[in-house]
């Protein structure tokens, strides 16, 4: 914590030092020998990192105002930091959550979009999240609880029964805007809320700027609902593109302000055209939803000797090992990307090879 307050050096520099020697701890203990560590650092970096004092005091107050607030403080070396943002190479090294989702979900989506949404797009936050609960009813949606497409995704993933989780550019002892006090509530009992930012932390416009990439980060996806030429929507869904995450959008009228932003994404093929649940489902091949749940009711047959590809083989040497892991743990183990493994968990649960348990745990079948 305390070293994250040291922000005037950029943060993939932090987590470069950070992985080197392998926590803030050794950092702390080596803040005199940062030159011999990292050579390329530059002089005012090695003696910022000499002095701690102010940072430590500062770290401390926040982790008395977090315990007595029932706020979990997670470090990046956590096995509940979230293992989608773990892979970023600007990641905060620590987070601040209230609430009771799992941010790991084994699907996770981002619906972002303009903030003087139009009746259009709010009608298509409403029946893309409608028609959603129908094909992955248990995907956690995330977004930044600003005003526009952002507050209608996160209420209508509450009124359709999704876990939502909103990203703040602030301090959890604050609420902006204070309009979503009530949303904001709701959600930590049916999801929660989640920041990089310290206590009494202004709601700066760069802040939000900064927001745009855990919100980016946290997801398998990112959807994009009405977006002007420039803004905060565009933004994350070009961080996600950077990230390697798919990327779709809702296309708008020719001439529309509010749709310039996600047509041209779609002319450029740096967004994949969608319609409706269905076709963002198809396109990230989660449509086997349906076959195993079908399945499920039907009884799913086990295969005596069921084909498996080189990662499937994988995850079983990593239960053969130890059984019933944490789907985060388990992507760590095998080196399989979050986003990747849980259709191949999907795929093994169809074959009767694993099957999960409450806690988001994966058990191996004997």
């Amino acid at each position: 914590m305390a070293l994250t307050r040291m922000n005037f050096f950029s943060i993939p520099q932090i987590l470069q030092l950070y992985e080197t020697l392998g926590s803030a701890t050794e950092i702390y203990e080596n803040r005199n020998d940062i030159d011999e560590i990292l050579p390329e650092a530059t002089p005012k970096f090695r003696e910022a990192i000499k002095h701690w004092d102010e940072p430590l005091r500062r770290a401390e107050q926040e982790m008395e105002y977090d315990e007595k607030h029932n706020i979990r403080i997670l470090c990046f070396n956590d096995d509940d930091y979230p293992q989608r943002l773990r892979e970023c190479p600007d990641a905060p090294l620590v987070l601040f959550y209230t609430g009771t989702a799992d941010i790991n979900n084994h699907r996770v989506i981002n619906i972002v979009g303009t903030r003087k949404v139009t009746m259009y797009g709010q009608d298509m936050v409403r029946r893309f999240i409608s028609e959603l609960k129908d094909y992955c009813p248990d995907v956690l949606i995330i977004s930044g609880l600003a005003y526009g497409v952002d507050i209608h995704a996160h209420r209508n993933a509450l009124e359709y029964g999704f876990e939502t989780v909103g990203v703040l550019a602030h301090g959890l002892d604050d609420l902006y805007p204070t309009h979503h006090k009530d949303t904001a509530n709701e959600m930590v009992r049916h999801g929660g809320l989640i920041t990089e930012y310290f206590t009494s932390t202004n709601a700066d416009k760069m802040n939000f700027v900064r927001r745009n990439r855990i919100v980016a980060g946290l997801s398998d996806a990112c959807i994009l609902i009405e977006s002007a030429a420039k803004g905060g929507g565009l933004i994350t869904a070009e961080i996600a593109q950077s990230y390697n995450r798919d990327v779709f959008a809702f296309p708008g009228r020719s001439g529309d302000y509010y749709s310039e932003g996600c047509n041209n994404m779609i002319r450029d093929n740096r967004a994949g055209l969608i319609n409706n649940a269905m076709d963002f489902v198809k396109a990230m091949h989660w449509d086997d939803q349906s076959r195993l749940m079908k399945a499920r009711k039907e009884g799913i047959e086990r295969s005596l000797f069921p084909e498996l590809s080189e990662e499937e083989e994988a995850i079983v040497r990593c239960l053969e090992k130890n059984n019933d892991l944490q789907l985060n743990i388990l992507s760590v183990q095998s080196g399989i990307a979050m986003y990747r493994i849980t259709s191949l968990l999907f795929q093994m649960e169809m074959k009767g090879i694993v099957k999960p348990l409450a806690g988001g745990m994966i058990h191996l079948l004997k």
